[in-house]
């Protein structure tokens, strides 16, 4: 992690004025990053996350002349979490600054869940001196090679800022790209000089931001909805894609409806359709009656997602009829099954299909002539298809996973946003939890540890709302310092901590396939005196009453921590029949 303060200064102490003029010293002249900052808050800005670092330092002393309010997580991967955590709830972009080399790299394995996922962040990062750039070697400290190449896996784009004059442009641009379909973090790097140097650029007020919309093209649209107008069997799959589309979910549900379609809805895309609308075939991806639905439809529309291995089944899936793709990331059409590709933002695809549909009457139920009452064919088929899982799951030894599921499900009032860890609740809830009118998220965009804790104590103090995270022992460790962070800005979080050991789903992964597990199991601490060495209000629960304590906490202020020993384990695959 990069240090707030180091020995070596040169370029602070040559902006300070002269020495044994301390006077002088404090004496402010506007410079690169007060343009940064003037810049976000012109977008803006009200929340920036992040670590100082001495090259950054020009980029936080700069925020105490303003009104953002800067949110100082531990390690700078969290902070990343975080501000993901921050947009998933408020639909703002995250803001993140990052100091030079480790500072920045660290962050790079959670951004990696914000592109996967389809988040939109703005990185800032500082450099380097200019005179330091291009490859030499001038042992400057935190010097890399090429910084700006280290971030282009995990990001849509990168710049690096040469003079201040380039800054609100460059800033104003990346703030747009991250917000276009598909949305992600855009990455600015900014060396320390540009932060530091006097700067004659005019105070910043205004912001000139145009964002891209992803329209469909006619005549795929026409092709489209042709297909879905003569289908007997229609089914939607629908992603992340239709969630993070602005006026996605109205348009889902309008062209569902006109379809009489059900609607099966994967881990991202989970809350796209509420599981009580009559049409809504629940998220129980990864079993293989849902799978079947899929295939057997006539035509199967897929919007926002890219059938990947999970939504797929691990690839068991095998379409029966015509297949429809939607995606606002071109990659993603036909990568994995070929079909009718249509690059567009979901929300824009959708009302354009709903709007070519010809009038078509209403379809008799499945078992006899319709009546008011009655349900329409779809809904017979999502409701089928639900009762055929939990029947698969009552044949198994599974009361104690179902218990927490509902238990927590009761105890969250019904418009929380949730964060999972990848843990075995966590993989639970991505086919059992049922959002209701708050929001469901995971790390499954990308499968990193340590997700949950950070972007839900970020979300909480964004959205000023309590927020729940729940994570095994082995993640919770990755995440742990930012109880730190809870206590400092007093976040109305609950963290959930399944304690089993060890990395469970792993010893159950590794058991099955090579009859024992090797390096699963883990020393821990005791995570309520932890917490509680933090002011950290903490309690040790059980199965049997973790839902009663959680509800407890909902109705205290501040950070919360529950934890509950116990070892869960996974509904049986179906994958594999």
């Amino acid at each position: 992690m990069s240090q707030p303060t180091s020995p070596a200064r040169p370029p602070l102490s040559e902006t300070a004025g002269a020495a044994g003029a301390p006077d002088a010293a404090l004496e402010h002249v506007r410079n690169g990053g007060d343009v940064v900052v003037e810049t976000l808050e012109a977008l803006g800005v009200d929340h920036v996350f992040g670590i100082p670092g001495q090259h950054a330092l020009g980029l936080f002393d700069a925020i105490r002349r303003s009104d953002l309010e800067f949110v100082s997580s531990r390690v700078e991967n969290n902070s990343a979490f975080g501000a993901d955590g921050y947009a998933r709830a408020t639909g703002e972009v995250g803001v993140l600054f990052l100091s030079t080399g480790p500072g920045a790299l660290t962050a790079l394995g959670a951004l990696q869940e914000a592109y996967a996922t389809g988040v939109p962040l703005l990185v800032i990062t500082s450099q380097v001196p200019r005179r330091g750039l291009g490859g030499t070697r001038k042992g400057l400290l935190h010097q890399l090679d090429d910084q700006q190449q280290s971030a282009r896996n995990v990001t849509k784009s990168t710049a690096v800022i040469r003079e201040a004059v380039q800054i609100p442009s460059a800033l104003a641009d990346a703030w747009a790209l991250a917000q276009a379909a598909p949305a992600g973090p855009t990455w600015v790097e900014i060396p320390e000089d540009v932060l530091l140097e006097a700067t004659d650029v005019p105070p910043v007020s205004s912001a000139v931001v145009s964002i891209a919309e992803r329209m469909p093209r006619a005549e795929l649209v026409d092709e489209a909805a042709a297909l879905l107008a003569g289908a007997h069997n229609p089914v939607i799959l629908a992603g992340g894609g239709v969630r993070r589309s602005q006026g996605g979910r109205a348009a889902l549900r309008r062209l569902a409806e006109a379809l009489d379609a059900p609607v099966v809805s994967t881990v991202g895309g989970k809350g796209a359709i509420a599981f009580d609308h009559p049409l809504s075939a629940a998220s129980w991806i990864e079993d293989r009656h849902t799978t079947e639905l899929l295939e057997q439809a006539d035509v199967l529309l897929a919007v926002g997602t890219a059938i990947g291995e999970v939504t797929s089944n691990y690839f068991t899936f095998a379409p029966e009829g015509r297949l429809i793709q939607v995606d606002a990331e071109p990659r993603v059409l036909g990568s994995n099954y070929p079909g009718l590709g249509i690059h567009a933002d979901a929300a824009l695809a959708l009302s354009a299909i709903a709007d070519r549909l010809p009038a078509r009457p209403t379809r008799p139920a499945v078992s006899g002539q319709p009546s008011a009452d009655a349900p329409s064919r779809g809904a017979e088929i999502a409701a089928r298809l639900r009762a055929a899982v939990e029947a698969r799951l009552a044949a198994q030894d599974l009361a104690p996973e179902l218990g927490l599921m509902a238990d927590l499900r009761t105890a969250v009032p019904a418009d929380v946003h949730t964060f999972w860890d990848m843990t075995i609740s966590g993989y639970w809830a991505w086919s059992a939890w049922d959002p209701q009118q708050g929001e469901f998220h995971s790390a499954q965009g990308s499968g990193g540890l340590g997700f949950a804790f950070p972007a839900a104590l970020a979300a909480a103090i964004g959205s000023g709302r309590r927020t729940l995270a729940v994570s095994g022992d082995g993640g919770a460790m990755y995440s742990i310092a930012e109880l730190a962070t809870a206590r400092q800005h007093d976040a109305d979080v609950t963290w959930l901590i399944i304690d089993d050991g060890g990395y469970g789903i792993l010893r159950e992964y590794m058991t099955g396939a090579f009859g024992q597990a090797t390096a699963t199991e883990l020393a821990r601490p005791d995570f309520v005196a932890l917490a509680r060495s933090f002011g950290v209000t903490a309690h040790e629960s059980t199965l049997e009453d973790v839902g009663e304590t959680v509800a407890r906490t909902f109705a205290e202020p501040g950070p919360a921590v529950v934890v509950v020993p116990a070892v869960l384990r996974m509904f049986a695959p179906t994958h594999q029949q």
